[in-house]
């Protein structure tokens, strides 16, 4: 498929133009032109979302963070219009995602029960718990543990997606937004996003092996759950809890460090 915009001005000009007159014929040409990404996006959020979550659903969400993308993109800053977009796409997404509170009430109590658990050990021995000595402080045995893992794992996207501080309205700022690529901030922001980097980075830089990679994999390199799998050469069903695995310690870390416990 061709570009959707015109081909005699470069993207860039196209996008200084378009800041100066906010042409909606030009704007509806920047929809065209990146509805692809819309769905790409939308994909990979469907990949570990239950089957009553519509892709058309996460579609059409996508979609209003792609239109607030263009509105709100300012070319002179140094940043890709694709990077910025994809933030904005995923967090319209998740943002609808939240509101709609697709996880089962039964989910989100053991989602706080293991966090719960997961931080109360921490404190005590000084490190991150293990799955064992998780499971044996909620009395479940091994089979019931992973089977909990498995139900949880498929909230462990969202997780990572939820806001965990903002600045104004257009500053709001997810943890996932602090392992990539950053959008146009206020000082004080970035300054506060900066510190919540340092510390997932340097959590993530401290996990297990397999857990490390599948972050990056994931986070970084744009891999689905499956493909990682293949790399790794494991299920994509273990992918899957390692991942949740890893999340559930950043966001330990950083409950720990909002209680002041770091």
């Amino acid at each position: 498929m061709g570009s959707a915009l015109p081909p005699d001005r470069t993207e860039d000009e196209l996008w200084l133009e378009y800041q100066e007159t906010r042409d909606s014929k030009l704007r509806d040409a920047f929809i065209k032109q990146y509805a692809p990404l819309v769905k790409y996006v939308a994909g990979k959020v469907a990949l570990g979302m239950p089957k009553n979550v519509e892709f058309d659903d996460l579609v059409s969400c996508g979609t209003f963070g792609l239109i607030d993308a263009i509105d709100k993109y300012n070319p002179k800053l140094d940043i890709k219009f694709k990077t910025y977009a994809v933030t904005r796409i995923r967090g319209s997404i998740f943002d609808e995602l939240r509101a709609a509170d697709w996880v089962p009430r039964s989910v989100r109590q053991k989602i706080r029960e293991v966090e719960e658990a997961a931080g109360t050990l921490e404190s005590q021995y000084g490190r991150p718990a293990t799955e064992k000595e998780v499971a044996e402080y909620l009395k479940m045995d091994e089979a019931e543990f992973n089977k909990t893992m498995m139900k949880i794992s498929s909230t462990s996207v969202l997780s990572l997606n939820d806001v965990w501080f903002s600045g104004d309205e257009n500053d709001k700022v997810s943890i996932g937004d602090s392992i990539e690529a950053p959008a146009s901030l206020n000082p004080d922001v970035i300054v506060e996003r900066d510190e919540i980097r340092r510390i997932v980075i340097d959590v993530i830089n401290n996990l297990p092996d397999k857990e490390k990679k599948i972050m990056v994999l994931y986070h970084y390199e744009d891999l689905t759950l499956k493909e990682i799998g293949q790399v790794l050469d494991i299920t994509e069903s273990r992918v899957s809890q390692l991942h949740t695995k890893a999340i559930q310690r950043i966001l330990q870390k950083l409950t720990n460090v909002r209680k002041g416990i770091m």
